[in-house]
């Protein structure tokens, strides 16, 4: 008996929605254990702080950027690799970056190894993905190399730091960008360089690349001449990504324009600036060239839905992307117009891709409220604080008001499933406990209920 069960879990685990969550909680402790040894912190003889590594661990393999100890100082450069290690491969994902290994060393791609890829790197088809793997690799390298580049200049010509350093904080900042991590190797994090674009515009622009997703790099590096010919992906995609970042840089901007603790102290050209920095922000990036705990509570209140509703699929960012939000927002349109198909240039969305985004969007409002609800539990914060603090774990954002090292062990945790369960995805969580799925080879008659 005992062997047959252990069998057929064996036999689910080939599943990649349920073997992805796995090999993640796999990382996730190797990345536990390391920045567990004395080497990895600046105070050696101090004992391990267990609850410490395991939350850097799981923020930073989940690209989240959320912390309970400072960076800068409580890790050594090893440490720091350690989490920079997490970062590219969390960001790459698991089973994208071994199907990319495992082409670039035997030049041949299983059937298996496609599929579970496919689920990891959201191919639209098993032809498309070698194409997609490939461009994933390329783009990621060439993008962080680029952004090293920059940073490590200005780092060495402007802050009055040596070589090696310059070259590890460009490095550490370029891989952190563009994973939409939002680690950063200074205390405050970027609000040192608010007034400093050579600094924030290649944080930014290695924000954007990553967070829009690498089916639709892919496509465009092919289409990028004929608008009218992108797919549906790739429309909803950059309709919604920008359209939200520039919705979010005027809301962040009107709402913090006049507030000292933030914009208010600034000058013209940086007010501007740092306004479009808070619109990219939220897109689950995590850096910060503001004091998050002197916003607004309007800043908060639409932040939170900005990070709720993340980047594009594919891409390193969270939340429950905008392809979701964009599909639900024509599927409301066409209700409401009493149309029958839901259709986006010229294409009708299948009704399961409808299913789909319903369920996403749905087990993640469900998620975020669970976990704003166990916060308000163990901590006496406000709910705007804790509303902000579970919405930016569950988009793998990072961007905090302050009160991540101030919550108990339990706040902690309650933070750390929400991380997780956020990168790896609502509906790859539920397939991965549903070991035994059934299909119903019938229909059942049909009634319709009254709604509303």
């Amino acid at each position: 008996m005992g062997a047959h069960y252990s069998w057929r879990v064996l036999k689910a685990l080939q599943h990649p929605g349920r073997l992805i969550p796995v090999l993640f909680a796999v990382l996730l402790t190797i990345g536990t254990v390391l920045l567990c040894l004395p080497i990895s912190r600046m105070n050696p003889e101090e004992p391990a702080n267990v609850l410490a590594a395991a939350f850097t661990a799981v923020s930073a393999a989940c690209i989240t950027g959320l912390s309970v100890v400072d960076t800068a100082t409580y890790w050594t450069p090893f440490g720091q690799g350690v989490i920079l290690a997490l970062i590219q491969v969390g960001g790459f994902g698991i089973m994208t970056l071994a199907t990319l290994v495992a082409i670039l060393i035997t030049g041949r791609l299983g059937l298996a190894q496609s599929l579970m890829a496919k689920s990891e790197s959201h191919a639209v088809t098993l032809g498309d993905l070698r194409g997609i793997i490939l461009t994933v690799g390329a783009t990621m390298v060439a993008i962080e190399i680029l952004i090293a580049g920059l940073l490590t200049a200005r780092f060495y010509a402007a802050y009055d730091t040596s070589l090696w350093t310059a070259l590890w904080h460009g490095t550490f900042h370029a891989v952190s960008a563009f994973n939409n991590a939002g680690f950063s190797l200074f205390s405050d994090n970027l609000m040192s360089f608010a007034g400093d674009p050579w600094v924030l515009g290649p944080i930014c622009f290695a924000i954007i690349a990553g967070g829009v997703g690498f089916p639709v790099f892919y496509e465009l590096r092919h289409r990028w001449r004929t608008p009218r010919t992108w797919s549906v992906h790739a429309r909803v995609t950059i309709l919604g990504y920008f359209g939200l970042l520039i919705a979010g840089s005027v809301f962040f901007g009107v709402s913090e324009w006049s507030n000292p603790g933030t914009l208010g102290s600034m000058s013209l050209w940086d007010r501007v600036m740092n306004s479009i920095v808070g619109g990219i922000m939220p897109r689950t990036a995590g850096f910060n060239s503001i004091d998050y705990g002197q916003a607004t509570e309007e800043t908060w209140a639409f932040d939170a839905t900005m990070m709720f509703i993340g980047g594009g699929s594919a891409g390193t960012s969270g939340g429950i992307k905008v392809g979701t939000f964009v599909i639900l927002a024509f599927v409301l349109w066409a209700e409401i117009r009493g149309e029958p198909d839901v259709v986006i240039g010229q294409r009708c969305v299948p009704y399961a891709v409808q299913r789909e985004a319903i369920t996403v969007a749905l087990m993640a409002v469900g998620v975020v409220a669970l976990g704003t609800l166990g916060l308000l539990t163990v901590t006496d914060h406000s709910l705007a604080k804790v509303l902000f603090e579970a919405a930016s774990a569950f988009g793998t954002t990072g961007l905090s008001t302050g009160i991540t090292g101030t919550l108990p062990g339990i706040g902690q945790i309650i933070l750390m499933a929400l991380m997780y369960i956020g990168r790896i995805g609502t509906i790859s969580v539920a397939s991965a406990l549903a070991l035994n799925t059934r299909h119903r080879h019938y229909r059942l008659p049909e009634e319709r209920p009254i709604i509303g």
